[in-house]
């Protein structure tokens, strides 16, 4: 039985008590969370912790990386178009990556949108598109290649080897009130983005009473965190602050923000 290099209750005690993780510290408990050195209850009293007492900028970054490194990366050098992608923080009828995907695409840009569950009140593209009968959310990594070769964009899951220390923070989270917390919105979304490969991306920050971040301040903050991550891995990364204030569009629900998707892409939709 290997000895591990830190003791959990030792990193959870630090960031409990307002300390900054080392780098060191980081890397070993997302590996050991993957591994399942960590048990899930110490990893959601640490992220209670990084929840009341924040992390630092260099923190956020060694988090994120500590999580790309969970995986592989992906690599779409080999496609004919340049790569481009957009995530939103979500909100409530929040269906935009439907009509957009396909839109970027005639543009002759790839759109690689590997999409998320829903979380928290949030509604996930992948929960939407799943109320189609017959629909897939798994892809290997060679079936996106080929389809953002072959029509210019891609809506599925990330697979299971693409941030994989990610994937059961993320279920964690949701179960545990820790879903709103800069620190781990931003390492989240911007380890899967990375990871994935695109050379650029714009993110839909919402902000309002239908949005995680209530206020323009902190909808700011986390802006501005991502995008500094983005740019730091060399991912060309904008951020717009949209209203979240009511719900987007004229549908809310899985199967009917679809078909008014459809509806847009054929000319229709809400004014």
């Amino acid at each position: 039985m290997s000895v591990e290099a830190f003791d959990t209750v030792d990193v959870i005690a630090a960031k409990r008590d307002g300390r900054a993780l080392s780098k060191e510290q980081i890397d070993w408990v997302i590996d050991a969370y993957t591994r399942g050195a960590v048990a899930e209850e110490q990893m959601a009293a640490l992220a209670m912790a990084i929840f009341i007492n924040d992390m630092e900028p260099e923190e956020i970054a060694h988090w994120t990386q500590a999580m790309i490194d969970s995986g592989e990366r992906m690599d779409f050098s080999s496609l004919s178009r340049p790569t481009s992608d957009k995530h939103s923080t979500g909100g409530v009828g929040d269906k935009i990556t439907l009509p957009l995907a396909p839109l970027v695409a005639v543009f002759d840009v790839a759109v690689p949108q590997l999409s998320g569950r829903g979380l928290g009140h949030t509604g996930g593209t992948l929960d939407k598109l799943e109320s189609i009968p017959g629909w897939q959310a798994g892809l290997s990594n060679q079936a996106i290649v080929d389809q953002l070769e072959d029509v210019g964009a891609v809506i599925c899951a990330a697979g299971t080897g693409l941030a994989p220390a990610d994937k059961k923070l993320y279920a964690l989270r949701d179960i545990t009130s820790t879903v709103d917390c800069i620190p781990l919105i931003a390492s989240s979304i911007m380890s899967k983005k990375i990871a994935e490969g695109t050379s650029g991306l714009v993110l839909d920050v919402k902000v309002g009473s239908g949005a995680f971040m209530k206020d323009l301040t902190k909808a700011r903050a986390l802006a501005q965190t991502m995008v500094e991550l983005g740019k730091a891995a060399g991912v060309k990364t904008s951020a717009l602050l949209t209203d979240m204030s009511t719900p987007l569009g004229l549908t809310a629900g899985n199967a009917l923000e679809v078909r008014e998707s459809v509806e847009v892409l054929t000319g229709g939709g809400p004014a």
